[in-house]
């Protein structure tokens, strides 16, 4: 297989990934863009706050297959090396963050990261979100807990001896994250459960 056609998965990755669907639904139910309130991003948590659960479901499901689709391709496809899958994963994610069709303004890429492990194994993907919950409860602060979790989720996989396509996916997967969301470093979570300190000013 000639490596110009094994580019394409790649690209393909990115494309699909560059769909902006949380944008979409929201222009379609309320006429408005997800990125003009809440966390000025387009995520399924923003999409919930302003068009309810229901679509916000939808937008999360179609986010996560963003993710799935490319890397599933490319991972059952033969002849293709493990780090074209990895990075397939990885610019699906890039394409999420940094959408092609939405002036290079996206969400921040977990549900997307989380398809691409589904498509490989199932167990890398349970592994990586209870990092996840752990850091953000430990840490009570999603963003930072984010970007500690994409440097970390690697090292997390190859100490539960998973060291097959998911760890090489973490790597490429866990930096785009950890760079995306090194943006909200500072951000006051006033929506979220999580901001406790607001709710007793509020109070």
């Amino acid at each position: 297989m000639s490596i110009l056609f094994s580019f394409l998965f790649p690209l393909s990755g990115y494309l699909l990934g560059s769909l902006p669907f949380s944008i979409w639904v929201t222009r379609f139910v309320k006429g408005v863009d997800v990125r003009d309130a809440g966390s000025g991003h387009a995520t399924t948590t923003n999409t919930i706050r302003q068009t309810g659960f229901g679509w916000g479901a939808l937008v999360f499901i179609l986010d996560v297959a963003k993710g799935f689709i490319p890397t599933y391709l490319a991972f059952h496809q033969n002849g293709i090396p493990t780090y074209i899958v990895a990075v397939t994963a990885a610019f699906a994610v890039i394409g999420h963050c940094w959408p092609l069709f939405a002036n290079f303004r996206g969400g921040m890429g977990l549900a997307t990261a989380g398809g691409s492990f589904l498509a490989v194994n199932p167990l890398a993907f349970l592994i990586c979100l209870g990092l996840l919950i752990f850091l953000v409860l430990l840490i009570r602060h999603s963003a930072r807990a984010s970007v500690f979790t994409g440097i970390l989720v690697a090292p997390a996989l190859w100490l539960f001896n998973i060291r097959d396509t998911a760890f090489w996916i973490a790597l490429g997967v866990g930096l785009v994250i950890a760079v995306r969301f090194l943006i909200d470093w500072n951000r006051k979570y006033r929506e979220l459960w999580l901001d406790r300190e607001n709710k007793k000013s509020s109070g």
